[in-house]
């Protein structure tokens, strides 16, 4: 077994260390007295290309980070099942007060090809069939296109599902009426190295970066 990739991770960890506890020895101990307190809570997905710090330059302390398969918010459910990504929401917005929730979404998502493909899985199936009634949407619209094509707008269509799923947490629904909170939804294109973002009056994604 190649344990170079471990060694990488661990001199990494050397770099950070001697960044933050060397060159700022402060800056963690301001962390721990003051406590976390993030202005932007991201959602995005659990894919190795997608990494929210590298992405956006953010700092520790700066993003309350959720990530998980396809960047996916399920809709707001008590039925005593065990709810990672719903507990992080309402954590973020009822505990820390975020005033910002981005859903980031990206190209090539293999949770979105997986929907898209009818791929069956013991987890990943039930997970992205959060997006279905997108996929429905998708299939329709754009029964002619090409596969890749079909793959993109399932990308975009499925951020729409979680801001929606979003607005059904009492916690989200009331600070957003309010004017406490804004939920945005970013698309992240890795052939064009591109930023989208989702205007809602022109019912479109349009580049931000």
């Amino acid at each position: 077994m190649n344990n170079d990739v471990i060694d990488a991770m661990i001199d990494g960890f050397k770099d950070f260390h001697h960044t933050y506890y060397e060159e700022r020895p402060n800056f963690f101990d301001t962390l721990v007295e003051k406590g976390q307190n993030p202005k932007v809570m991201l959602i995005g997905c659990s894919d190795s290309r997608v990494t929210p710090t590298s992405l956006y330059g953010s700092e520790p302390g700066d993003i309350f980070v959720v990530r998980n398969v396809a960047n996916l918010v399920p809709p707001a459910e008590q039925d005593g099942h065990l709810h990672g990504t719903s507990a992080a929401v309402d954590f973020a917005v009822s505990h820390l007060e975020v005033e910002h929730i981005i859903i980031n979404g990206h190209s090539h998502c293999g949770g979105m090809k997986a929907l898209l493909n009818g791929t069956e899985g013991k987890y990943v199936g039930p997970w992205v069939e959060i997006a279905r009634d997108a996929r429905s949407d998708v299939m329709r619209e754009y029964a002619d296109a090409s596969p890749e094509e079909q793959a993109r707008a399932l990308e975009k269509a499925s951020i729409l599902v979680s801001l929606e799923n979003l607005l059904t947490f009492d916690s989200v629904r009331r600070r957003v009426v309010r004017g406490e909170l804004q939920l945005h939804g970013w698309y992240f294109d890795m052939e064009e190295g591109a930023l989208l973002a989702y205007n809602v009056e022109k019912q479109k994604f349009d580049r931000l970066a």
